[in-house]
């Protein structure tokens, strides 16, 4: 016993002198500015197959753990897929997009079509890690997400954009996170903490085969619990019914799912809170065309810079043919050029947050279609973000200045 408790001291005695001697280190030996600069000329350089994983190589922060980092927009993963009704797989999308996102190295990532790169622009981005999500306890990482989500959005913003500096735009001061799921239930959380950062219901618009407005008693009407109803096809049902959402002006989009019963009541039965999304189904692309897609969402949702939008991306709204990778396919989606064109319209909305959900990558193909299409979704959502912000408001398509008329609009 005597013994065991002198090895104790020695090791505890042992652990303090080393961890003495690492922080003697990092406090008092620097490197002379010289020296730096040569390590930085000759080791800097990173390629796009090497270095640590991070989303595009941002610098990896865990962000919940350093009340002090401070950003503009910040990668969040959210690796939760125990609210999942067909394919688990979802906790494993955000380590899958941010290696995908390996070739958007910062300084090759100039977006021609935004005439700006995302990542050598004004805003501060951080890799903020994962979210410790408990897989045990649906209610409790409902109770996770929630807490980090309120807890990095409601940090001052880095810096304030440029061009934003002096307009009266709800979101100026504040950091906007990009969710990397996980399933689609992580936008309750998400949506929740966001009512609480602005005060008011949250415009969402909503790319997705399926409308995930569904009431919780659609899968069972006799086996329910308050937490049964936290899954991934009734989030917004709730997040509706508790008054997050601006009904008015949100939208779904990319839908293709069938119904429930032997009618359309999910689609018309009055009086239920969801109902007031506006839809655009996946079959409209074939008359409305991209542009039309963008002219009907820009109409709904409106610029007003008073009003916050939340994008959310469930990668099922692509084809399963060229996006496998995902837990509820549905066969008649759209391609993935079709999707990024749409993104790339709807630039100029107030996004305050997004998400990109339900990559399963054990559903992917060699290819990596469907994480390859997360990240370039990613891409597109900062790009817009940042160009938001940027004093260089002007650049249109592939950089060229102004914007051509189109029906009497601007060309977006």
């Amino acid at each position: 016993m005597a013994f065991a408790k002198a090895l104790l001291l020695a090791l505890l005695s042992a652990s303090s002198v080393l961890g003495h001697s690492h922080h003697h280190h990092d406090d008092d030996e620097t490197v002379p500015e010289d020296k730096r600069a040569e390590l930085l000329m000759k080791w800097e350089q990173e390629w796009s197959f090497s270095g640590i994983s991070t989303f595009a190589h941002m610098k990896p922060v865990k962000c919940l753990l350093e009340p002090d980092e401070l950003y503009d927009i910040a990668i969040i993963g959210a690796p939760f897929d125990t609210a999942v009704s067909y394919r688990p797989g979802a906790r494993f999308g955000p380590r899958a997009i941010r290696a995908a996102s390996a070739r958007q190295l910062p300084g090759t990532s100039f977006n021609a079509r935004a005439g700006i790169n995302p990542y050598l622009s004004w805003a501060t981005l951080r890799d903020c890690g994962d979210i410790p999500i408990t897989p045990f306890d649906n209610a409790l990482a409902e109770r996770q997400m929630y807490e980090a989500f309120l807890e990095l959005g409601t940090r001052p913003a880095k810096s304030i954009a440029p061009a934003t500096a002096s307009r009266d735009n709800i979101g100026k001061g504040r950091p906007k996170l990009v969710t990397l799921g996980g399933d689609h239930s992580v936008a309750l959380p998400a949506l929740r903490a966001l009512y609480q950062i602005y005060q008011k219901p949250i415009t969402v618009l909503h790319f997705d085969a399926h409308l995930d407005t569904w009431n919780p008693v659609r899968y069972a009407s006799y086996w329910l619990s308050e937490q049964s109803s936290f899954n991934h096809g009734s989030f917004f049902h709730i997040a509706s019914s508790e008054g997050l959402i601006c009904n008015a002006t949100s939208a779904h989009a990319g839908i293709r799912t069938r119904l429930t019963g032997a009618d359309d009541s999910d689609y018309t039965t009055p009086g239920t809170p969801e109902q007031g999304f506006m839809r655009i189904h996946a079959d409209d692309i074939d008359d409305m065309g991209p542009a039309g897609v963008v002219d009907s969402i820009i109409d709904r949702i409106g610029l007003d810079p008073s009003q916050p939008v939340y994008l959310s991306v469930d990668i099922d709204v692509l084809d399963p043919g060229t996006a496998p990778g995902t837990g509820t396919p549905e066969p008649g989606g759209w391609t993935t050029r079709e999707m990024i064109r749409i993104l790339r319209g709807i630039e100029r909305l107030n996004l305050v947050g997004a998400d990109i959900v339900e990559v399963s990558p054990s559903y992917d193909n060699v290819g990596e279609t469907t994480a390859l299409a997360a990240a370039q979704v990613a891409f597109e959502i900062i790009t817009s973000m940042v160009k938001a912000g940027s004093a260089q408001e002007n650049l249109g398509w592939y950089g060229k200045a102004g914007k051509k008329e189109r029906g009497g609009k601007d060309e977006l």
